[in-house]
C-alpha cells in the first residue's frame, strides 16, 4: 500500500484517530532531532571545527540526504520495526495502542533531555511499541521475536564497533600523524571533521528516519483497516515531512546535548573528533546495510569513548558514562514498561 500527499490529506481530516497519531508522530520526530540527531555534531562543535549555527544546517541537509537515499535503495530497518510488534485487532484499540506508545516515547525522552542525558529515541520507539503491543494483545504474543532479535543484534553491533573502532581509527591517524606539525595537523582535521559530522548526520537520518516513518504507515495502515495485507512502500512526501520535522528539533534544542557528548565526556582533539565521527559513521553504515535498527547515539557515544581510552582511562569521564549507561540500560523496560500502562489506560478510555 502507498498513498499520495493528497489522499494522505484527505483521510487526516475524516479519520480523527489518525490525525491525533500523526501529530503524535510529529511530536516524536522533533523530539529525537531535538535529542538525538545533535549527536552527529557534537564533536564538530566541540572542537570548534564549525560554529553550532552552521553545524545545525549541515546536519539538516545530511539528514534529510540519509533519510532519502538509505530508504530508496534498502529500506530493511523499517521492515524490521514493522514488523516487529503486533497491532492487528480491533482498529479502536489498536489506534490507541500506537498513541500510547508514541506519547510513552515523548515522556522519556523529554526526561532525558531535561538532564542533558543522550539517549536513544529509536528504542524508546521500538520499546513503546513493544509495551503497547504486548497491553493489546494481553501478552507477549504482541512481540515478533524473529524480527525482535534484530534489535538485539543491533544494540551489540553498534556499541562494540563504535567502541572498538573508535580506539582503532585514534590510534592509526596518531600514528600517520606523529610527525607532523601540529598547526597544519589541526587545520586538516578541521576540515575532515566538518566532512564527519556530515556522514553522521547523513546515517542518522539513514537510520532513525526510517523508524518513525513507519509510524506514520502503520498509523495509516490501521486507519484504512489494512495492517497485516499490505506491502511496506514510504512515499517521497513522507520522507520529506519527517526530515523537515527532525531538523526543526535540532535547531531548537540540540545544543544541551552537544554539551553532554562533545564537552563532558572527553576533552577531545581535532583529530579525535574526526577518528569518533568515522567510527560512529561506519558502525552505523554496516548496521543500515544488515537492515539491523540501531541507535546513532550509542554509535557515536562509544566511538568517542574508544577514542578517549587510545589515550589513557582516565581521559573518560567515567561518572557521566556510568550515568548515560544507567539511562540506556533502563531505556527498555523502563519505556516499555510505560507504553504497556499508557495502552491500557487509552485502550479503556479511546478504543
Amino acid at each position: 500500500m502507498t498513498i499520495s500527499f493528497f489522499d494522505f490529506l484527505n483521510q487526516l481530516i475524516t479519520v480523527p484517530a489518525l490525525f491525533i497519531i500523526v501529530i503524535l508522530t510529529l511530536g516524536v520526530l522533533f523530539v529525537n532531532g531535538w535529542t538525538d540527531a545533535p549527536n552527529s555534531i557534537a564533536t564538530s562543535v566541540a572542537t570548534r571545527a564549525i560554529s553550532p549555527r552552521n553545524a545545525i544546517i549541515l546536519a539538516a541537509i545530511f539528514n534529510t540526504l540519509g533519510v532519502i537515499v538509505m530508504t530508496s535503495i534498502n529500506s530493511t530497518v523499517a521492515n524490521t520495526i514493522f514488523k516487529l510488534a503486533d497491532f492487528k485487532g480491533n482498529t479502536g484499540d489498536s489506534l490507541a495502542a500506537l498513541c500510547a506508545a508514541l506519547v510513552a516515547v515523548v515522556v522519556w525522552a523529554v526526561a532525558a533531555w531535561r538532564f542533558g542525558i543522550p539517549t536513544s529515541e529509536g528504542h524508546a520507539l521500538i520499546a513503546g511499541l513493544s509495551g503497547a503491543a504486548i497491553a493489546l494483545q494481553s501478552g507477549f504474543s504482541g512481540i515478533i521475536w524473529s524480527e525482535w532479535v534484530k534489535v538485539i543484534y543491533g544494540l551489540f553491533l553498534s556499541l562494540s564497533m563504535g567502541l572498538v573502532l573508535g580506539y582503532i581509527f585514534a590510534r592509526i591517524t596518531e600514528t600517520v600523524f606523529k610527525n607532523a606539525e601540529r598547526r597544519k595537523t589541526t587545520s586538516f582535521f578541521n576540515k575532515a571533521q566538518v566532512g564527519g559530522a556530515a556522514a553522521m548526520s547523513f546515517m542518522h537520518g539513514a537510520q532513525d528516519g526510517q523508524k518513525f516513518m513507519v509510524i506514520f504507515m502503520l498509523g495509516l495502515f490501521l486507519a484504512n483497516g489494512s495492517y497485516g495485507t499490505t506491502t511496506l512502500s514510504i512515499p517521497f512526501w513522507l520522507m520529506i515531512l519527517c526530515s523537515a520535522v527532525s531538523d526543526a528539533g535540532t535547531s531548537i534544542g540540540g545544543y544541551r546535548i552537544i554539551k553532554t557528548i562533545g564537552l563532558k565526556m572527553v576533552k577531545l582533539e581535532p583529530y579525535q573528533g574526526f577518528s569518533a565521527d568515522a567510527a560512529a559513521s561506519a558502525s552505523l553504515l554496516a548496521s543500515s546495510l544488515l537492515g539491523l535498527p540501531v541507535s546513532s547515539t550509542h554509535a557515536k557515544t562509544t566511538a568517542i569513548i574508544g577514542v578517549g581510552i587510545s589515550r589513557k582511562l582516565s581521559s573518560v569521564n567515567w561518572n557521566l558514562v556510568k550515568g548515560i549507561s544507567l539511562v540506556w540500560i533502563f531505556t527498555f523496560p523502563g519505556c516499555g514498561l510505560l507504553g504497556y500502562f499508557m495502552a491500557v489506560i487509552f485502550m479503556k478510555l479511546f478504543g
